[in-house]
């Protein structure tokens, strides 16, 4: 197995722009991990390191798979597991700070994406010192990846659900946040984002893959459903198969509310980074199929997603229960 070594809402840019260009270490998963030669993932080179600030296993991973296509999106994707959310919460803020400082420093701006659900929550430590006071908000461009075709002030939108408990806390520019037009259908919000999307990467603001010619954003943060879904792509739906479009839309998801959009997988597998955050033992079961021993050949759709840098999954014990 190789060696072990511990160690009320303000304003938002609509894009509408056709009209105008407006970690105390959890040594019981890790023992469960040396002790599944079988898994999913045969981890061929681990290394655990002992984060004392924030108190999780680290695992990097080169994975095995009875399936050619798990084996190829287990690439470049590393697992860390926390005793507690808070842990999560505390390393979270730490990466997305991090990779807010590279990005900026390399090329003046920070792309992020954010999703709904608890995600939300587990960046409240950015909104706090030292984090809020260092960061350079005004470099961050924020987008979704799927969003509830609703009103903004409405209690199931994503954009709501951000403002109150994560931009209206911070000094981000106000125009670099880059919200659906709720005004449209389905449909043609969703076409009206893909317009926007396309128009900052030809101002250079969003970069362009060099491998898939699709957007690259620096950042995704991400959350997963209990059904292993992740933005509004849900297992067995034919959206999981689309390839040309940048954001589509759906109208009959099995999560209310039924119409919403989303950023399809060449999108979400461009990003340079990505943070799978999932917290609690409502979703161990998804956490199992994705890093455990699965035989089943049909992908889970957090299964099916990638990053061109790196992947990162940030777990809190009860979410690996069933490892």
């Amino acid at each position: 197995m190789g060696t072990v070594t511990t160690t009320s809402l303000v304003s938002f840019t609509t894009c509408f722009l056709p009209k105008s260009l407006y970690s105390k270490t959890h040594f019981q998963f890790q023992s469960q991990l040396l002790r599944r030669p079988n898994s999913l993932l045969q981890f061929r080179n681990i290394s655990l390191n002992r984060n004392k600030s924030s108190d999780c296993v680290r695992i990097k991973a080169s994975s095995s798979s009875s399936s050619m296509a798990a084996e190829n999106k287990n690439k470049n994707k590393n697992v860390q597991v926390f005793d507690s959310e808070e842990d999560l919460a505390v390393s979270l803020a730490k990466y997305t700070a991090d990779l807010s400082a590279k990005f900026g420093k390399e090329k003046g701006s920070f792309t992020v994406v954010l999703s709904g659900g608890s995600l939300i929550d587990s960046l409240r430590k950015l909104v706090e010192p030292p984090y809020v006071d260092s960061i350079e908000w005004a470099k961050w461009h924020v987008f979704w990846v799927d969003e509830r075709v609703v009103p903004k002030d409405h209690d199931d939108s994503n954009y709501k659900l951000a403002y109150d408990g994560f931009l209206s806390k911070v000094p981000i520019t106000t125009g670099n946040v880059y919200a659906i037009n709720d005004a449209l259908s389905a449909e043609g919000a969703a076409e009206d984002y893909e317009t926007c999307l396309k128009h900052l990467t030809k101002s250079n603001i969003l970069a362009t893959s060099a491998a898939t010619g699709f957007p690259k954003f620096d950042l995704m943060l991400l959350g997963m459903g209990p059904d292993g879904h992740i933005a509004s792509l849900f297992p067995g739906h034919p959206l999981l198969k689309e390839n040309e479009k940048w954001v589509t839309f759906i109208k009959d998801s099995p999560k209310p509310p039924p119409e919403r959009i989303t950023f399809t997988f060449p999108v979400i597998n461009s990003s340079a980074y990505i943070a799978m955050v999932v917290c609690g033992a409502g979703k161990s079961s998804a956490v199992q199929t994705a890093l455990g021993n699965n035989q089943n050949s049909d992908l889970l759709p957090v299964q099916m997603a990638s990053a061109e840098e790196e992947f990162t999954w940030f777990l809190d014990k009860d979410a690996t229960s069933k490892l």
